[in-house]
């Protein structure tokens, strides 16, 4: 559960630029993360996302703009960004001849941790992220999916107010990824906000609270999946089940407004609804049973984040 949400957000890029030369990797990029959300970074190859997140993590610098950390900025307060941020790159480095343990408790004192302090965050993070169990397993012999708790664990071990996860999820199996999101989820009810790049948008989709989408260095759009789908698209799909009557109720609902695209058959009526607004939604179902027809499911067919990713974007690389 989330507790003392801070008043500012926890993540903030303001109008951030970086360049490469002729290229323009992160261009003039603005978006807020708060505390206890999930935010999807999504874009193609080259697009702008590990720029953006290795300026946040104090790995680069922005030519121009700023990124601030719970409200500390990345050029002025390198140092106290640090503490409160955990980055887990897609590729990272590990000391085979180490245990699991030994690499933790090497990071736990990296970041000052001593004592019971450190104790009771080896403790806490070798459980959550399930490691408990292999601790004393050397690095060289872990699976990909327990290379990426490790990576998990690393950025957490000092608990952490902001999370930066780069392709986390990347070469998991199933099982794998089911159980990485759950953990991810478990980081965002305590209360910290977690920025997540993938390019499995099933996950994402499934995982995140808002999205932001990225290509050629330039945000395109930022929003929860439903405020952007609304924008796209503002009809909703709607799918009606009945006992019987389907010819009937497709009749009726030719002659209301807002309504288009209806195809019927004897037990389902298929439509366009204008309004994706729940409580017009709600009005019509009501609508439609107080005119007595027996309906036996309504519901609604909404864009995956992929559809909303392939009509947003253009494939464009820099």
């Amino acid at each position: 559960m989330v507790t003392n949400v801070p008043q500012h957000p926890m993540i903030q890029l303001r109008r951030l630029f970086r360049f490469f030369g002729s290229t323009r990797a992160v261009n003039d990029v603005s978006f807020e993360v708060e505390a206890g959300q999930v935010f999807g970074y999504i874009g193609p190859n080259g697009a702008g996302k590990t720029t953006s997140m290795r300026i946040l993590s104090t790995l680069d610098l922005p030519d121009f703009g700023d990124a601030l950390v719970d409200g500390f900025s990345v050029v002025n307060d390198p140092d106290r960004v640090r503490k409160r941020l955990g980055f887990m790159p897609d590729n990272f480095g590990t000391y085979p001849n180490m245990n699991c343990v030994e690499y933790l408790d090497f990071f736990a004192r990296s970041y000052g941790l001593v004592g019971r302090d450190r104790t009771k965050a080896l403790r806490h993070t070798l459980s959550y992220t399930g490691l408990d169990k292999i601790a004393e397993k050397p690095i060289r012999g872990l699976s990909k999916g327990m290379r990426q708790r490790l990576c998990l664990g690393r950025a957490m071990i000092h608990d952490p107010a902001v999370l930066i996860l780069d392709e986390p999820a990347n070469g998991l199996d199933p099982r794998a990824r089911i159980e990485l999101r759950h953990m991810i989820r478990g980081l965002a009810a305590e209360g910290k906000a977690l920025l997540v790049s993938s390019h499995i948008l099933t996950e994402l989709g499934e995982m995140c609270d808002a999205i932001g989408i990225i290509e050629r260095g330039q945000l395109i759009v930022s929003g929860t999946v439903t405020e952007i789908q609304s924008k796209l698209r503002p009809h909703i799909d709607v799918v009606v089940q009945l006992i019987d009557r389907g010819e009937a109720l497709a009749q009726w609902l030719a002659g209301k407004p807002n309504i288009s695209q209806i195809q019927s058959s004897d037990l389902v009526v298929r439509f366009q609804f204008a309004s994706a607004d729940v409580q017009h939604q709600a009005e019509l179902l009501r609508s439609i049973v107080n005119e007595n027809f027996s309906v036996l499911e309504y519901s609604t067919e909404s864009r995956s984040l992929e559809d909303v990713f392939l009509q947003i974007t253009t494939g464009a690389v820099q």
